[in-house]
C-alpha cells in the first residue's frame, strides 16, 4: 500500500492461546493492538466461538481487500484447542486434568449449530439430524472404497519424482548458421545473452533476484531490466521471499528464473526451495493429457573458486538438492547456452531446474598461458540444446576446440583411444585440463593423449552418457569440485550408482575440495591443480 502496489490479501490468524505447549501469553494482542492503529494494515477481529462475528468480520476484510486492492489482517480470537495437538502430544505432562475436560467439552460446533436454529431459524434440530447421518453414510461409503482401493507402492514413488521429461523439439532445418560471423565471447557475456533470449521469445518469462536490474553481483543481467522493464525484477536480500514470489508465477502460469546472488544464500531459502519440489510433486499429473503448471529456474551463482567474501560468497557444497530437482553445472558458455535452453525448456514443461554458476568461470579466457581456449562462440540456433544425458569428451586431439557431445556410441570420429579418464564438472573441467599437462610435465604419464577429461554438467543422477563412456578407460578418477565428506558433493552418490550397477572399472579414485570453511581472500580450500595431479598419480601408483 504504501509503493501503491495492488496486493489484495487477507491474513488470516488463528490463536487458541497455546503452541503446542507453550502459552503464547496474548502476542497477538502486544503486536495487533486495538490502540495503535496501523494506516497501512487494518485489523479485523472475529470471535472464533460465534458463527456470526466470523462470517461478518472475514466478509468485511475481504471486501476491504478487493476494494483497496491492499492487504489486512484478519484475527479470529477466543479459539479452543478441543484435543492435543498431534498423537504424540502428551497433554497431561503441562496442563491439568480439568483443564484439557474444560477444552474437549467445548465445541465451537455446537453453538454454531444453535444459532443457525435459535438466532437465524435458519433449520431446525431434525433437518440437521437428517444431514449429519446423511454425511456419516457418505463418510463411510468414502472409506469401503478406500480401503479397496490398491495401495501405493515403491514403484508408483519412484515413478512420480516429478514432472516426466519434455520431449526436445525438433532442430530448425531451416536455421541458418552465423558460426562463422560470431565473435567468440567469455561466458558471462553468453548467459547474460541467452537470458535475454529467453525474455524475448516468451512474454511468460520473468526474471527475480537481488540488485537484477542493475545487473546483479556479477554483471549476468547488465542492460536487461531496461529492455525488458516489467519482468526484470528487484527483491531484497530475504531468500525465503525470492523462492516464494517464483512459485507464485509459476502458480500464475508464467515461468520464473530465479537469481540466487551466492551459492551459501540458499541456506536461508532453503525451505522455501523443498516446498517447492514438494508441492511441484504433489501436483504433478497422473497422464500425459493433464495439465501441469510451469516450472522454473533457480540461477544459484557464486559457488566454488572466489576470493571475496569468504566462506559466504564462495560456497563449495551441494547439499541441499530435493527429490525430482534437476541441477546442472556447465563448464563453457558454449555449453551453458545450449543447456539453459533445455532447462528453459523443461522448466516451461513444469520441472525444477538448478543452475549452479561457478564464479572462475564467467570471465575466464584462458586454459593455458594466452591461448584465449575459454572463449567460444554463441550457438545461435534457438533449437540447438543439450539434455541432461549429454556429456562432453575432451581428447587431446584439441583440447581447445569445441566440446564434442556424446553420441549414440559415446565416441568421436577423431577420437585416440585414451586408458586414463578424469571425470568432472564446472570449473572442474579447466583445472582437470591444466593438470592433464602437469601430468605430462611430470612424467606420470607419457602423453596428453592417455588423458580424457569428461565434462559432466547433470549432477542429479547418472547421465546415460556417461555410464556408456566409462567403458572407453582402464582407470577414472573422479575429480568433484565440492567438498569431501557426507552431504557435500554429488560425485559419491554417483559413484555408488555406478558401482551397484557394475559400471566402473577395477582402477578409480575419487578426490573433492577439503572438508573445511573457505578463508577469505585464499583459494587454497577449493579443488586445484595440484590435488588432481596427486590424486591420479596416487591411482595409477595403485595399479
Amino acid at each position: 500500500k504504501h509503493l501503491q502496489v495492488k496486493c489484495p490479501v487477507v491474513f488470516g490468524i488463528s490463536d487458541n492461546g497455546i503452541s503446542i505447549s507453550y502459552e503464547t501469553k496474548q502476542y497477538v494482542d502486544t503486536v495487533f493492538s486495538s490502540k495503535t492503529k496501523d494506516p497501512l494494515l487494518p485489523v479485523f477481529r472475529a470471535d472464533g466461538q460465534d458463527m456470526l462475528s466470523v462470517y461478518d468480520q472475514t466478509k468485511q476484510a475481504c471486501d476491504y481487500a478487493r476494494k483497496y486492492q491492499s492487504p489486512c489482517v484478519l484475527l479470529y480470537r477466543n479459539l479452543v484447542r478441543r484435543f492435543g495437538h498431534a498423537a504424540t502430544d502428551r497433554q497431561d505432562a503441562y496442563l491439568d486434568a480439568d483443564v484439557i475436560q474444560a477444552m474437549a467439552d467445548t465445541c465451537v460446533l455446537e453453538g454454531s449449530i444453535r444459532q443457525a436454529i435459535e438466532v437465524l431459524e435458519y433449520t431446525t434440530y431434525a433437518e440437521l439430524c437428517d444431514r449429519f447421518e446423511n454425511i456419516q453414510q457418505k463418510a463411510d461409503r468414502a472409506f469401503q472404497t478406500a480401503i479397496s482401493e490398491s495401495k501405493v507402492t515403491l514403484d508408483d514413488m519412484l515413478g512420480k519424482v516429478s514432472v516426466p521429461l519434455a520431449q526436445l523439439p525438433e532442430r530448425g532445418s531451416a536455421f541458418k548458421s552465423t558460426k562463422n560471423i560470431e565473435k567468440p565471447q567469455v561466458m558471462r557475456k553468453h548467459m547474460t545473452r541467452v537470458i535475454e533470449e529467453a525474455l524475448s521469445e516468451d512474454p511468460s518469462v520473468v526474471y527475480l533476484g537481488e540488485d537484477v536490474r542493475h545487473g546483479g553481483y556479477y554483471l549476468v543481467t547488465e542492460g536487461l531490466a531496461k529492455k525488458f522493464p516489467q519482468r526484470v525484477l528487484d527483491f531484497p536480500p530475504d531468500e525465503t521471499t525470492l523462492m516464494g514470489a517464483a512459485l507464485g508465477f509459476s502458480q500464475l502460469g508464467m515461468t520464473p528464473i530465479v537469481e540466487i546472488p551466492y551459492a551459501k544464500y540458499l541456506d536461508c531459502g532453503v525451505d522455501m526451495f523443498y516446498e517447492i519440489a514438494v508441492q511441484h510433486w504433489l501436483t504433478a499429473p497422473d497422464s500425459t493429457n493433464a495439465k501441469q503448471k510451469r516450472g522454473m529456474i533457480v540461477r544459484m551463482q557464486g559457488f566454488d573458486r572466489g576470493l571475496f567474501g569468504g566462506n559466504f560468497h564462495t560456497h563449495n557444497s551441494l547439499a541441499h538438492i530435493p527429490p525430482g530437482v534437476d541441477v546442472v553445472c556447465y563448464s563453457n558458455g558454449q555449453d551453458y547456452v545450449r543447456g539453459f535452453r533445455h532447462a528453459l525448456w523443461q522448466a516451461k514443461h513444469g520441472r525444477i531446474v538448478m543452475l549452479v554458476d561457478c564464479t572462475n568461470l564467467l570471465n575466464l579466457r584462458h586454459v593455458h598461458g594466452k591461448d584465449r581456449a575459454w572463449e567460444h562462440a554463441y550457438p545461435t540456433d534457438p533449437t540447438d540444446m543439450v539434455d541432461f544425458d549429454q556429456v562432453f569428451r575432451y581428447s587431446s586431439v584439441d583440447a581447445t576446440s569445441e566440446t564434442n557431445p556424446n553420441q549414440d556410441d559415446s565416441t568421436e570420429l577423431n577420437h585416440q583411444r585414451a586408458r586414463i579418464a578424469i571425470v568432472t564438472y564446472g570449473n572442474g573441467v579447466v583445472t582437470s585440463l591444466q593438470a592433464r599437462k602437469g601430468l605430462v610435465d611430470q612424467k606420470v604419464v607419457g602423453g596428453e593423449d592417455e588423458i580424457d577429461v569428461i565434462d559432466c554438467p547433470y549432477l542429479s543422477s547418472v547421465p546415460a552418457g556417461l555410464e556408456k563412456m566409462l567403458g572407453d578407460y582402464d582407470h577414472v578418477l573422479f575429480a568433484d569440485i565440492c567438498k569431501e565428506g557426507p552431504g557435500s558433493n554429488v560425485f559419491s552418490s554417483m559413484i555408488t550408482s555406478l558401482h551397484q550397477r557394475g559400471s566402473l572399472p577395477e582402477s578409480w579414485g575419487f578426490v573433492g575440495a577439503p572438508r573445511t570453511y573457505n578463508p577469505l581472500g585464499s583459494t587454497v580450500t577449493f579443488l586445484n591443480q595440484d590435488t588432481i595431479e596427486e590424486a591420479m598419480a596416487k591411482l595409477l601408483n595403485q595399479c
